[in-house]
């Protein structure tokens, strides 16, 4: 582990990639009110091909590029903290705010469904519906939270195999060996591979959809495991030997080039702008998507990472502020992103108007109540594992300049 950072080392690169990917996150999910087809609760009149086409883009590498940086992160955790440290950590600043805001989460997003039905029903709550599902192992809604429930199924992982890795591999050289092997212009093939394969045998796959989101149950479907595995075990890899990060950004250029080819391809196979939403059926057209759409999620999630690292790996004070802020701004915000689309559903303005209120809105209510409630309270200790004190505005003017 001679190459992990010291303590007091940020990659700041990576902190400007977490933070654009939530941010991008909040687009996301604004975006599925504006899109030509109906999947949303909160559809809107104003629809746009633009709002699917944006939509496409960010689904097919934001969370790809998430589980690269979860992993290497994690990595060097292990490594800093042995695996009693890492355990007590992962349960502080992942299980207990899954578990935790799930009950706040939750029950949010339900009542924007019932007041956007209320409104739909002339202001009063019909009353005819069909039953909610009973809740199951297999029908547990996690919502967004999923991802944090499946980070929590690699960490188990990972502690059931470090064992058996430091028996095989005692000193680690071959793990690092396997690091620098992977690093290259192949580097999207090696987890392209197996979700290639994933994706083909997957029963139900629509491929408008990239990865299929195990945002329901506990069980996780195959191909969401083997794709986010497969970038949790690149960036545990990778954090063995970054001292080859900064070549895996350099190649950012040729990832962009061949994730816009496949995207594209994978875009226009899929229906283009009339996308089939029922399973993909033909057997050949099928595995030709899989491979393709594969290729385009991890192409085009190491572009969005080397970008990163290329172009924003200095320090700076804002993007250290708004990564702090990614965590609550990820677990607060799709109730919100819904409460705002109902505000705007009435107002007399384009797609691209009501989604940029939404998203600009969504924000600063995530950013506010951050530095209110969160940065310098228990809360941001829970989350971000260190509590901001307040500062005094005479103490803060008495302080020399940096």
């Amino acid at each position: 582990m001679s190459h992990t950072p010291s303590n007091g080392d940020r990659l700041h690169g990576l902190d400007a990639a977490r933070a654009i990917a939530l941010s991008l996150g909040v687009v996301l999910h604004a975006s599925m009110s504006y899109l030509p087809f109906p999947i949303w609760p909160v559809p809107d009149a104003e629809t746009s091909s633009g709002a699917y086409v944006a939509f496409f883009v960010i689904h097919l590498f934001r969370m790809a590029a998430f589980f690269v940086i979860a992993g290497l992160f994690a990595q060097m955790l292990m490594a800093r903290r042995g695996a009693w440290g890492f355990t007590k950590n992962r349960l502080a600043r992942i299980a207990n705010p899954l578990f935790g805001m799930w009950w706040i989460v939750f029950p949010a997003i339900v009542a924007v469904i019932v007041w956007k039905a209320a409104i739909d029903n002339g202001g009063s709550i019909p009353t005819d519906g069909p039953p909610p599902p009973p809740l199951t192992l297999e029908t547990f809604p996690l919502t967004h939270l999923w991802f944090l429930w499946v980070l929590l199924i690699f960490y188990a992982a990972a502690l059931m195999l470090r064992p058996l890795a430091r028996l095989i591999d005692r000193d680690g050289r071959t793990a690092d060996r396997l690091a620098t092997l992977m690093v290259g212009p192949w580097t999207p093939l090696i987890p392209a591979v197996p979700l290639a394969f994933a994706l083909n045998a997957h029963p139900q796959w629509y491929p408008m959809f990239g990865v299929p989101t195990p945002d329901y149950g506990f069980v996780p479907n195959a191909a969401a495991l083997v794709a986010y595995g497969a970038a949790f075990t690149v960036g545990w890899l990778l954090a063995r030997r970054l001292d080859l990060l900064p070549r895996l950004a350099r190649l950012w250029p040729l990832f962009l080039i061949v994730g816009a080819a496949t995207g594209t391809a994978a875009f226009h196979l899929s229906g283009g702008l009339q996308p089939a939403l029922e399973p993909m059926a033909d057997p050949a057209m099928k595995t030709t998507l899989a491979w393709v759409v594969a290729l385009a999620t991890y192409a085009s999630a190491f572009a969005f990472l080397g970008l990163c690292v290329t172009l924003l790996g200095r320090a700076n004070a804002v993007i250290r502020y708004l990564s702090d802020a990614s965590y609550w701004t990820y677990l607060i915000h799709l109730p919100l992103v819904m409460a705002a689309q109902v505000l705007v559903l009435g107002l007399d303005a384009p797609w691209w108007a009501k989604m940029g209120t939404v998203v600009a809105t969504v924000m600063i209510v995530c950013l506010v109540t951050y530095e209110l409630l969160v940065r310098h309270t228990f809360v941001g200790k829970a989350l971000n594992g260190r509590r901001v004190p307040w500062r005094k505005p005479r103490e803060a003017a008495l302080r020399p300049a940096e």
